[in-house]
């Protein structure tokens, strides 16, 4: 096989493997709009339901200021020290990505049993999904956002063993920082159920 041939292969393999990535990037955003439309969906069913109580307990009589407090700070350290590991691996430094993405990790497992024991204490209190339409739609929207949390720690845990095996590769990279975008997606949307559902629920 003579050089140009061979070049012209490398050159095409190169080329199909840039398109490739560039599929699988655009498809993430398609989901992370996709995401996008499922909870601005949830947040306008909570918000018309947010006072049907039927005779039932009120967000102020449910909500314990101590816990979503904490749950907003564990949330909000995770989105920082996922920053952290971004900021790592543009430098190069494969063990300092891959140690603040286990930080980011056991933040986001301390979040989510924050969030289970809050269900389990509503239910045992009484206040279960089918108790009234304003538990409904805070059971589902809380619930939808715990279990995006819960795939984005598997889809993190994933990403950390392959950045151990590889090290930082254009593969690596890419996936890291996709996961690093899908985590600040999340804290987002936490903000706004801190002001919308705890905040004004407690109010």
């Amino acid at each position: 096989m003579s050089q140009s041939t061979a070049g012209k292969i490398d050159h095409h393999n190169e080329e199909e493997h840039h398109d490739t990535s560039s599929i699988k990037i655009f498809g993430f955003w398609i989901f992370l709009i996709s995401d996008l439309i499922l909870f601005s969906v949830l947040f306008a069913t909570y918000v018309v339901l947010r006072t049907r109580y039927s005779g039932g307990p009120t967000g102020a009589e449910l909500f314990e200021v101590p816990i979503f407090v904490a749950e907003t700070f564990i949330l909000l350290t995770s989105s920082f020290t996922s920053g952290l590991a971004t900021l790592g691996l543009q430098q190069g430094k494969v063990k300092t990505v891959i140690n603040w993405l286990i930080v980011t990790v056991v933040l986001g497992i301390a979040f989510v049993g924050l969030e289970v024991t809050e269900f389990i204490t509503l239910v045992e209190e009484g206040a279960t999904i089918s108790t009234s339409a304003f538990l409904s739609a805070f059971y589902v929207l809380v619930g939808t956002h715990g279990l995006h949390v819960s795939a984005g720690i598997i889809w993190m845990i994933s990403t950390i063993f392959q950045l151990s095996r590889y090290g930082i590769t254009e593969e690596t990279n890419r996936k890291t920082q996709v996961v690093s975008l899908y985590w600040h997606f999340l804290d987002v949307v936490w903000i706004f159920i801190f002001t919308v559902v705890y905040l004004l629920g407690v109010m």
